[in-house]
């Protein structure tokens, strides 16, 4: 793609990495919102743009998202913890002839490590004797607990098994739940163990993200992917098209 303008809403630590990296492909990144100028944050100024990426908190979120769609652009949202609002956005999405790329984890990675998760789950549903946990560790100005990936990966293992129907913190619940444990810990960037325990052995899958490069990649290119689209994507649509 020879030339994008890009709104970035939300420039924090992931804003300028996203827009160090748009800057290097020689993009241009015309429109930053921060919460000292919100007032910014208006159909105007996004008509300028061909595409918004969206990083900033739970709370915001949501109207952010209608804001762009209202505006005509497409979105990649990379905020997570509003997963109670999610069906509602989508269906507004879908209302407006609208275009949405929401993900709990750009990296590709990370998405390659959802593919595995996936198939990994389906081969242990078929045999007996494995319990199955997950461990996430981030930095400590991480929002939301337990992560949106981790939440992710419970959910894909949830599809395939019908010994465990939801997922809980640390030791809360039953055995029909999928433990997850949750540490803060500076300055790690994210790490995702997936554990199958039995009497007999024990298998693990695990991803650690040393920077975050890799995500304001996997951001960027989302954002590249979505621009002259309409509907709802995943980051499985970008990974069909880019490997």
């Amino acid at each position: 793609m020879e030339h994008l303008n890009i709104a970035m809403i939300g420039y924090g630590k992931m804003g300028k990495a996203i827009e160090a990296i748009a800057l290097a492909k020689g993009f241009s990144v015309p429109l930053k919102i921060t919460s000292a100028n919100l007032y910014e944050l208006t159909k105007a100024n996004l008509e300028t743009c061909d595409v918004a990426i969206e990083f900033t908190n739970p709370q915001s979120a949501p109207a952010n998202i209608r804001t762009c769609i209202d505006a005509g652009i497409p979105v990649v949202c990379g905020s997570t913890g509003w997963n109670a609002q999610e069906s509602e956005i989508k269906d507004y999405c879908l209302q407006h002839n609208g275009t949405l790329l929401f993900a709990s984890n750009f990296s590709i990675g990370v998405n390659i490590f959802f593919e595995l998760n996936k198939k990994l789950a389906g081969m242990l549903s078929r045999q007996k004797g494995y319990d199955v946990s997950i461990e996430e560790i981030h930095h400590t100005a991480k929002k939301d607990t337990p992560s949106g990936t981790a939440i992710m990966l419970a959910s894909q293992i949830i599809a395939q098994r019908n010994d465990k129907n939801g997922w809980a913190m640390g030791e809360k619940g039953g055995e029909d739940k999928i433990m997850i444990s949750s540490k803060r810990i500076d300055p790690a960037p994210g790490t995702h163990y997936v554990r199958y325990s039995s009497s007999i052995d024990d298998i693990e899958i695990v991803h650690t993200a040393h920077s975050r490069e890799g995500f304001a990649a996997g951001a960027l290119t989302a954002a590249e992917f979505l621009v002259g689209k309409t509907g709802i994507f995943s980051m499985a649509d970008v990974l069909k098209e880019f490997s």
